[in-house]
């Protein structure tokens, strides 16, 4: 028994890092480029799959944190540098995961309404979304920065829903990270985690998630 009711669904919500794509290896690129231009040591690709989902401020605070700086100017100048990388390269080596092209296809054969909801930058997003040939599917893009607060606070999703003006059992999330959950369940949407997503070295099962699958795919079955 799946909790995914696409028959009553009149919206999916759905993450984009991890959950619909592997960005990991443009990000890395864009940070190691940008720390090699400041003259500072890189990271490697394992520790920023660690880091990512919680926007570029925090990833390059941790960054910065790993390599034994704390320095909010040198923080916000990494920041910069990085982003200006990764416009310029957003998607190299990014991938579509297994099964996505399909579970896309279905949803927009059922007629379901789809929002993507990220905590990258909206510009970003939509390059990256067009790049991919997945811009087209999505109704709404939510960005870090197109609303006050990012996930895990659940005021994006609060906002997709209000924008559809739908209700909370017309709308299901899908995400790979405890952000994702925390955000799904104060917005009180239900929730579907991909187990093979970026969550920060965690178990996606230590943020109890309604339900937990390793390919969409899975939902067109039921």
């Amino acid at each position: 028994m799946t909790i995914a009711k696409l028959e009553k669904r009149e919206l999916i919500i759905f993450d984009l890092d991890g959950t619909l794509v592997d960005t990991v290896f443009d990000m890395a690129a864009a940070i190691n480029a940008a720390l090699h231009q400041m003259g500072l040591p890189t990271v490697n690709v394992e520790q920023i799959r660690l880091w990512v989902g919680q926007g570029s401020e925090k990833l390059c605070r941790k960054v910065l944190t790993e390599l034994n700086y704390n320095d909010e100017a040198l923080t916000d100048e990494l920041c910069k540098v990085y982003l200006a990388n990764y416009h310029l390269k957003t998607c190299v080596d990014s991938t579509l995961f297994e099964g996505v092209h399909e579970f896309l296809e279905d949803c927009k054969t059922k007629k379901i309404s789809m929002a993507c909801v990220t905590n990258k930058p909206r510009v970003l997003a939509m390059k990256l979304l067009e790049k991919l040939n997945l811009l087209d599917y999505f109704s709404l893009v939510i960005g870090g920065d197109t609303v006050a607060e990012k996930k895990p606070s659940p005021l994006p999703l609060i906002y997709t829903m209000r924008y559809f003006n739908l209700k909370h059992d017309q709308v299901l999330m899908i995400g790979d990270s405890r952000n994702d959950i925390e955000a799904a369940r104060g917005a009180e949407i239900d929730c579907i985690a991909m187990s093979y997503g970026y969550n920060h070295g965690e178990s996606i099962y230590d943020s109890h998630p309604q339900e937990v699958i390793d390919d969409l795919r899975r939902l067109l079955k039921r």
